[in-house]
């Protein structure tokens, strides 16, 4: 086979294209795979993969490309994919990850890069791993890194300096699959364990603000300083609590290694007012500062505040708008949610109404509601408006489809609502609610895979979306599919196994019996001279010119005992058709012949 094939299912979950003669997988290759879960091009003879080798794969779990060439791997098809956790590209021949290829590593969970030939990787893509995201170190995370990078040629130097402190670390959620990760360079770490390299010329930065709180008045000029330490240079950033970049500042570096940089605020308004981060980086870790501003001052303005019950302390006989001028002081918190200035609203005066039998005893409860319509009463009949058109809009024809034994497709038909409106899918296992899982989702989307389910069992599954009232949302029951599969696999399993032991069982018996009667035979030989003479192949004899008895010289005890095999080939190595004729003196020791 030298082309991946055209005429695999439409409906293929799983697709293993393995030790074939393929040397490229072209553009759009699975585009009709809509339903592949499952994809192993492993041990071929691939080199080039495009960009858009993958296009249309929405649903796939898992890719493994091991045991090819391949030496540049499009890293930006992976968007294509986005519920891909398994990327196994390990026994390649990959050089480098490029920084462009971080933002398509965050959801993989399993990624296997071993027997490469990569040197280094960039530092952020340390970053997207605990601890350097900010996630929890602890191991009992439910979420695990599964990192594969051993037989490759690192090279150990501040750019992986990161990767060699996870190393180190006994309480991690990343996990590696080979925990003796080796150095490949410099000369002086060659072959040296990643738990034992000690880096020189590497310092995490570390970050010193001038002060951690600021209190200015309004529209004065703030100017805020810090300062890092770091080698390499570390380089430093300013940024809003909301994470936005701030551009005016100033910065140097007055020597290796250090660092400082100022900011400046204009005129400081009471949006200006809150926390600013000073953060610092480089090859070998972040640092960051933050610093609190508030701004003191006055300023006037109406402010709406909410109807207030009626209460001896609040001075109202009813609910009303109470409408309060503000030239006091006011903090940096409330001035930035009630900057927009509001008019009072006048109160609407009701026309008199005619007096009849029916509204004089409503008079009073009439009057009342006509002050509390009065400024708000067109928000509130607008609000009222809105609500009511927004029960209008409901989720309906909710059905399952292609149910298996781990998984079922859910469909249902958005009523009113846009396509992309929030909706959440709850299913748990029928009357079991302290096991309901949840999946977010879009009302445009209208279909839903649900997985990791049991086979054989009832389920419950609701849609619920945002604003709809309680107790109206749809819900559908389903069964999931036997895993046949399975049991018949079992049964086979068993049979076979039967088979197996009735077959061995008797050959392991015949073998016992033949040790056992080689063990005795061996036994009656050890007290009869010519028994062992008749068992062996050799047979020993003294050669020696003279007649000599039994106490005459060790040697004769010798040859005559029982001699296992391997002193029997020493002896055999030892011996000479020469010693035959060579004369032997008393003292001397006795030749043996084979």
């Amino acid at each position: 086979m030298s082309d991946i094939p055209v005429n695999v299912p439409v409906d293929t979950v799983k697709l293993r294209v393995e030790k074939t003669a393929i040397r490229r997988i072209p553009t759009e290759a699975f585009y009709y795979l809509v339903e592949l879960r499952y994809l192993w091009i492993t041990y071929n003879s691939i080199t080039s993969v495009d960009t858009g080798s993958f296009y249309n794969l929405k649903v796939l779990h898992e890719l493994r490309m091991d045991g090819n060439m391949i030496s540049m791997f499009p890293w930006e098809s992976l968007k294509e994919m986005p519920l891909l956790r398994t990327l196994d590209l390990h026994n390649n021949r990959l050089t480098n990850v490029p920084t462009e290829a971080i933002p398509y590593l965050l959801n993989i969970s399993y990624l296997d890069l071993s027997s490469n030939k990569l040197s280094t990787l960039p530092s952020d893509l340390m970053d997207i791993w605990p601890p350097f995201n900010g996630a929890p170190t602890s191991t009992n995370s439910s979420q695990k890194i599964v990192l594969g990078l051993q037989d490759n040629p690192w090279f150990c130097d501040c750019k992986i300096s990161k990767l060699i402190e996870i190393s180190k670390m006994a309480d991690t959620p990343v996990v590696f699959m080979d925990l003796f990760l080796t150095c490949g360079g410099p000369e002086n770490l060659a072959g040296v364990l990643f738990q034992r390299a000690e880096l020189d010329n590497c310092v995490k930065p570390s970050v010193m603000t001038s002060a951690t709180k600021i209190t200015s008045p309004l529209g004065s000029n703030v100017l805020l300083r810090c300062d890092t330490t770091g080698t390499p240079t570390p380089a430093l950033y300013w940024s809003k609590s909301d994470g936005s970049l701030v551009n005016n500042t100033v910065q140097e570096s007055p020597g290796e290694g250090i660092r400082w940089s100022i900011m400046s605020l204009h005129g400081i308004l009471f949006k200006d007012a809150g926390n600013y981060s000073c953060k610092a980086k480089n090859v070998a870790g972040n640092a960051e500062a933050t610093i609190s501003l508030s701004v003191a001052g006055t300023t006037t303005m109406s402010t709406t505040v909410p109807p207030v019950e009626p209460g001896p302390d609040t001075g109202l006989t009813s609910p009303d708008t109470a409408t309060i001028p503000t030239d006091t002081p006011v903090s940096p918190t409330v001035a930035s949610t009630a900057l927009p200035k509001t008019s009072t609203p006048q109160p609407a005066v009701p026309k008199k109404p005619k007096t009849t039998p029916s509204n004089v005893s409503q008079k009073g409860s009439f009057k009342q509601t006509k002050i509390q319509e009065g400024g708000n009463g067109r928000k509130l009949a607008a609000d009222e408006k809105s609500k009511k058109s927004d029960t209008l809009k409901s989720v309906k024809d909710l059905k399952i489809v292609e149910e298996t034994s781990d998984s079922a497709v859910l469909l249902w038909t958005a009523d009113g609502l846009s396509n992309d409106a929030p909706l959440t899918v709850v299913y748990s296992p029928y009357g079991e609610d302290e096991t309901k899982r949840t999946e977010e989702t879009n009302a445009g989307i209208g279909k839903l895979l649900l997985e990791g389910l049991s086979s054989g069992m009832r389920y419950s599954v609701c849609l619920i979306a945002k604003g709809s009232d309680a107790g109206k949302d749809p819900c559908t029951d389903f069964y999931t599919l036997d895993n046949v599969d399975d049991v018949g696999q079992n049964q086979l399993f068993m049979v076979i196994s039967g088979i197996a032991c009735a077959l061995i069982l008797p050959l392991i018996a015949l073998l016992i019996y033949k040790i056992l009667a080689l063990y005795c035979k061996g036994r009656g030989a050890a007290t009869d001279e010519e028994e062992l003479g008749k068992e062996s192949y050799v047979k020993f004899e003294t050669i020696s010119m003279k007649q000599r008895t039994l106490n005459s010289h060790p040697t004769e005890l010798w040859s005559r005992r029982p001699t296992n095999e391997s002193e029997r080939m020493l002896l055999c190595s030892r011996s000479s058709i020469d010693s035959q004729m060579t004369y032997k003196s008393d003292c001397s020791r006795s030749e043996y012949l084979c």
